[in-house]
């Protein structure tokens, strides 16, 4: 799946599943523009993909802002060439119980992972139309935005609006040649997941494949929408998420009853 050619925005690439993805869609042969509102973290992965022999610069982005996507846009076009990639991955969580929660911590989270994901895939979608090569957006959801659970009222209802948000874009932005796709992980094994051993428990019983989720699973994910092998494939949310999705009640018949 060689992604030769293509220039990629990665928002959230300075750790965990941005990292990884920033790395994987430039060992494929894309150029791309390391975007995360850390820029000490943007620039060490962009480094490092630099140092591997591929392309790859920094940028400082508040996801959020309107004039900071299109900037962010407009930088990996000023350095690479015609924007023709993106992942719509910034986000943030928090665990609170919905009668804990204030309105500003379930705002901050929806603003930044749902509104975040819209202006920069908004941003995107306006450099491929000027561009008229058409061109894939993935976004980035999570399970959490498929099922309920307990102190994910805010992240759930980010995560869920990304799912309704990719089907719309998809739908409206065809015409253009763009298609928009959604990953959602399942629990995955990066520095902000900080599950104790009750909540990898509940995730785990659930999972077919008793194991949280590397950030590498998770980007050939996103590598495989952005690729030519997913051509005729739009409005689409791929779980990799180790058979979370799939199950039902889970116990062991040898147990008994």
């Amino acid at each position: 799946m060689s992604l030769s050619g293509h220039v990629a925005l990665v928002t959230g690439g300075g750790s965990g599943i941005g990292a990884s993805t920033a790395r994987l869609l430039a060992e494929r042969g894309a150029a791309v523009l390391v975007a995360d509102l850390n820029e000490a973290g943007a620039t060490s992965v962009a480094d490092t993909i630099a140092a591997a022999g591929g392309r790859a610069a920094p940028f400082r982005m508040n996801v959020a802002e309107e004039a900071e996507a299109a900037a962010a846009v407009a930088a990996a076009e000023r350095s690479f060439g015609p924007l023709t990639l993106a992942v719509c991955n910034a986000g943030i969580t928090d665990r609170s119980p919905a009668l804990d929660m204030t309105r500003a911590a379930f705002e901050r989270i929806v603003t930044t992972n749902l509104t975040g994901c819209f202006v920069s895939a908004q941003a995107a979608a306006r450099a491929m139309v000027a561009h008229g090569k058409g061109g894939r957006i993935v976004t980035i959801s999570s399970v959490s935005g498929q099922f309920g659970g307990t102190g994910r009222v805010a992240y759930g209802a980010s995560k869920g609006g990304i799912i309704n948000m990719t089907r719309v874009l998809a739908m409206e932005w065809a015409e253009h040649d763009i298609l928009v796709n959604c990953v959602a992980p399942g629990p995955t094994q990066i520095a902000r997941t900080a599950h104790g051993p009750r909540q990898r428990a509940a995730f785990l019983n659930r999972m077919a494949m008793k194991r949280y989720a590397t950030p590498e699973d998770i980007a050939r994910g996103v590598a495989f929408l952005c690729s030519e092998d997913a051509g005729f494939v739009t409005g689409h949310v791929l779980n990799v998420d180790g058979g979370f999705a799939a199950a039902g009640v889970l116990y062991d018949p040898s147990e008994g009853d």
